[in-house]
């Protein structure tokens, strides 16, 4: 079949995956490949199992796949096929050497610059898919251009502003789409070519250009001040416990100021993923090397507000259950960081799941879809694992809401309530269940932000 453009993504994960998918759904006119040096991951986007939990995904990925959606291990091949290039590879967090905890470590993004530069014999558009810290373009063209070859590259920056659990409605009826280049003729028409792929289905007046650094310091920018909220909402939480206020009706009241609006003010155990923790310790780097350490001071706050809030969890569970947790069997809700995913990355159960460990608490953890990649995280800790939620919360002292997926919302929990030891304790970390209703049935319950209902004084 002859396309009428070849697109390759390097980097088959929960960005790249997903955003290829839907190109390929959107585009049927393009060849979409996506490719990555991980074998099995590979194997498994050409199973049935797909090797990442998104809603709406499979069925796309059904659609497309074998038509004008391919999955494959073979990196330099590919490279000299397509001549646009996604880069979609992961950019951790250094743990090493200057930066180590909060520069984003680059080695995988820079390998495979290089690699394009081996392999390329024609002209390339390089996509910035990953995020990155701004300048992070510059050093992309310096790897490509230092090539001998008279092969041309244009680079380009188009971040992701994708949700897990929501990834495939985000990409399909995006807020906006981005893209960033240099404002160089060259720039502008490699610009344009992407700007015609997104246009099969985005409207053009979401479709933003921009130059390259806004582009990819917006990416930073607008996690950050997600992350931004939620912290504030939750050292507000804190407050509205000890007043007895309610944080639900304080956010309400808050977010119908129209300045303000009410997305992302739902105090929680804390943000998880792969994104807020990692972009704004990025940005506290980049801020400090400019030595601007007043702005890396307040951002940094916000991080260390998330941890504050987990490790308030912990406190209120030591607290309620009469100043010791061990032995005491806690039962935790919850492993993924937010429901509608399998991702366990920076999950407030991880670090909230090892602080119990550490009280010498007996832990056992359920979650409808991460429990495998929860495991991961936590190998050297006396944890069990147990799909079934009666099943785990059998037997316990307390339970602990971590993740807000649907399911834990309609449990039976007066068949929970028979089967605890009483007194029996729930924390709600996501303030999704019915306190009064769990109150009457014998729970002694506590939440994010909320007066206690205990039946002790």
């Amino acid at each position: 079949m002859d396309y009428k453009k070849n697109i390759l993504c390097i980097g088959a994960g929960y960005v790249g995956g997903p955003t290829m998918a839907m190109i390929a759904y959107k585009c049927p006119q393009y060849k979409v490949t996506l490719v990555d040096i991980n074998s099995q991951r590979i194997e498994a986007w050409n199973s049935d199992q797909l090797p990442i939990f998104e809603p709406g995904l499979d069925s796309i990925v059904k659609t497309c796949k074998g038509k004008n959606l391919f999955f494959s291990t073979n990196i330099e091949s590919e490279i000299k096929k397509n001549d646009i290039i996604f880069v979609a590879v992961n950019t951790p967090t250094k743990d090493y050497g200057v930066g180590a905890g909060m520069a984003a470590d680059l080695q995988y993004f820079e390998k495979t610059a290089r690699q394009i530069v081996a392999c390329a014999e024609t002209s390339k558009i390089i996509i910035e898919k990953s995020t990155l810290p701004v300048k992070s373009a510059q050093v992309l063209e310096r790897i490509l251009e230092a090539s001998d070859s008279n092969v041309q590259f244009d680079v380009l920056s188009n971040p992701e502003f994708l949700a897990e659990g929501t990834a495939m409605n985000d990409l399909e009826n995006p807020d906006r789409v981005l893209i960033g280049s240099r404002e160089t003729e060259a720039g502008i028409r490699a610009r344009n070519e992407l700007v015609e792929i997104y246009a099969n289905w985005v409207p053009k007046d979401r479709i933003i250009t921009s130059n390259i650094w806004s582009s990819e310091l917006s990416k930073l920018i607008a996690n950050a001040f997600l992350a931004q909220r939620v912290s504030s909402i939750n050292a507000v939480s804190a407050l509205c416990e000890v007043t007895r206020a309610d944080v639900t009706e304080v956010a309400n009241a808050v977010g119908m100021d129209s300045r303000i609006g009410s997305k992302f003010l739902q105090a929680s155990v804390g943000f998880g993923g792969s994104c807020f923790k990692k972009d704004i310790l990025n940005l506290v780097y980049i801020c400090r090397s400019y030595g601007l350490n007043e702005p890396a001071d307040y951002w940094e706050q916000v991080i260390k507000i998330n941890q504050y809030q987990q490790d308030r969890f912990v406190f209120s569970m030591i607290r309620s259950m009469f100043n010791t947790l061990a032995g005491r069997k806690i039962c935790l809700f919850g492993a993924a960081f937010k429901a509608n995913t399998d991702d366990t990355r920076e999950s407030p159960a991880i670090s909230i799941a090892k602080r119990l460990v550490e009280e010498k608490a007996h832990v056992v953890v359920t979650d409808p879809r991460a429990l495998n990649n929860f495991e991961k995280n936590l190998i050297d800790y006396p944890i069990e694992y147990e799909d079934d939620p009666y099943i785990a919360a059998n037997a316990a002292h307390a339970i602990g809401i971590i993740t807000e997926w649907d399911i834990y919302k309609s449990l039976d929990y007066e068949k929970i309530y028979r089967s605890m030891v009483k007194p029996a304790f729930i924390f709600d970390g996501r303030n999704i269940i019915d306190r009064q209703h769990l109150f009457k049935i014998g729970f002694n319950v506590f939440a994010i932000g909320k007066p206690e209902l205990t039946h002790y004084k």
